[in-house]
């Protein structure tokens, strides 16, 4: 059954859109989309940041760097409270990485390096390559897999499929043996630029080393192996994680005038994989979560719940950011309205998804019903649809524990075509997208700060 809190909720929603929704806001929403055209600060300032810092790894001396320039930028443009929460957070060091085809045709392989992987013995390793479609061929190969290097062939079926064998390979080849394990670029292309990400081990099983190739190179090896021709390879990965260093979240706030105790929470992650420039995943939202909060200070106004921007550490490898989060906020879950996250690129925005794990499917209902009389017809105009789904990642430890999360989610047509590679550099961004895309979660975050809505 529906709760009454929610149902309460839901009426206390539609009562506010009746009275407020058409004109005001939409006026105000009007004056933020031409501020954000006319400025282009999220473009500016994402360019500065690929540019001049460049890639954000956990650990590295480029996110401190990129830590300490979001606090100028939040403190320049005029928010208040502006602070670093400090996490600490994994140190792994990619080193130097190299890996040649000895058989049947000898030529150079690109690949990267997990992250978290170990690396090779010092000088590297040989040793013959099988090529698997999935974790039932493996497990039917069994131990005839052991002294090798497995490499998983499997075609990109949308990224929550097929990230599994990135992240679970190198156990599930070690539990035979297996010296190695490579794994095929998860995304729909490559362009011989292999694309990296987290994995993790099982502490039942020994750690191999374990890297990911390119599209073009794992079909390759597919169509040796159905050939019946042996393939030897040599694998150097000079990988390592080492201790733990202190790093932060970043915090900064527009002070509600007359619920400052409620918060509306706007975000994105800051750190980024070590190659290319991090523009997509994640520079773009925490830079037009940056700039969201600068339009609203900038024009001068005055919401009347907190608006709350946190720009997460450490989302890549370990979800640090949003953990420590969790743990140094939990008194105030009550007072968060709803934990926004843009973490899908810098394409237009298509929708703002409401995620709400622990409620029943008639609380989520009624729940979208209030989000939507709040807010649907302030988004019309930027072709955003508000439903239910996903939050994000740095948000999730909060979600769920019972903070309502929204996910602001892109289009997406070529994110994943250069996510976590060296072509994720800031010349595929839209100037007109990204101002787009700031207006609308200014609008966003501003109509939910006005609102008196609460979700559950």
């Amino acid at each position: 059954m529906i709760s009454s809190r929610c149902l309460l909720a839901c009426l206390t929603a539609l009562s506010l859109g009746a009275q407020t929704a058409p004109e005001p806001l939409l006026q105000t929403s009007q004056r933020l989309r031409a501020e954000a055209a006319r400025t282009n600060g999220a473009y500016e300032d994402l360019a500065w940041l690929c540019d001049r810092i460049g890639h954000r790894l956990s650990g590295s001396p480029q996110l401190d760097r990129a830590i300490d320039w979001a606090q100028a930028r939040l403190k320049a443009a005029g928010l208040v409270n502006v602070h670093a929460e400090p996490v600490m957070v994994p140190h792994w060091v990619r080193g130097h990485e190299s890996a040649d085809l000895l058989l049947p045709t000898p030529h150079h392989v690109h690949i990267l390096g997990l992250g978290g992987s170990v690396g090779t013995p010092e000088g590297g390793l040989t040793a013959d390559v099988v090529v698997v479609g999935s974790f039932d061929e493996l497990d039917k190969l069994g131990t005839a897999v052991k002294g090798k290097i497995v490499l998983f062939d499997v075609p990109y079926a949308g990224y929550g499929r097929t990230v599994a064998y990135r992240h679970d390979g190198a156990s599930r080849a070690a539990k035979y043996g297996a010296v190695a394990a490579l794994v095929r670029s998860v995304g729909p292309i490559s362009l011989d630029t292999p694309h990296t990400g987290a994995m993790d081990y099982d502490p039942a099983y020994p750690k191999i080393p374990t890297a990911c190739v390119t599209i073009e190179a794992s079909t390759q090896m597919r169509r040796m192996q159905q050939r019946g021709e042996r393939i030897q390879l040599r694998l150097e990965m000079g990988a390592k994680l080492l201790p733990d260093v202190p790093s932060a979240n970043v915090v900064a706030e527009i002070r509600g005038t007359e619920k400052p105790e409620e918060v509306v929470l706007i975000s994105g992650h800051l750190d980024s994989w070590d190659v290319g420039q991090g523009a997509q995943d994640d520079g773009a939202g925490s830079v037009i979560t940056m700039e969201a909060a600068r339009l609203i200070q900038g024009l001068g106004l005055k919401p009347r719940r907190t608006i709350r921007v946190v720009l997460w550490t450490n989302e890549e490898n370990g979800l640090r950011g949003g953990q420590a989060y969790r743990d140094a906020h939990r008194a105030e879950f009550k007072q968060i309205i709803a934990a926004v996250e843009s973490d899908s690129g810098s394409e237009k925005v298509q929708s703002f998804e409401l995620d709400l794990p622990k409620a029943s499917a008639e609380a989520k209902t009624a729940a979208l019903t209030a989000l939507k009389s709040t807010a649907a017809p302030l988004m019309e105009p930027f072709g955003v649809a508000l439903k239910l789904g996903h939050s994000g990642a740095d948000v999730s430890p909060m979600v769920r524990e019972g903070v309502t999360g929204i996910g602001m989610n892109h289009a997406g047509t070529h994110y994943f075509d250069v996510h976590h590679t060296e072509a994720d550099t800031f010349d595929k961004v839209s100037k007109e997208d990204f101002a787009h895309n700031a207006a609308a979660l200014a609008t966003f975050a501003y109509a939910l700060a006005q609102s008196d809505v609460r979700f559950q």
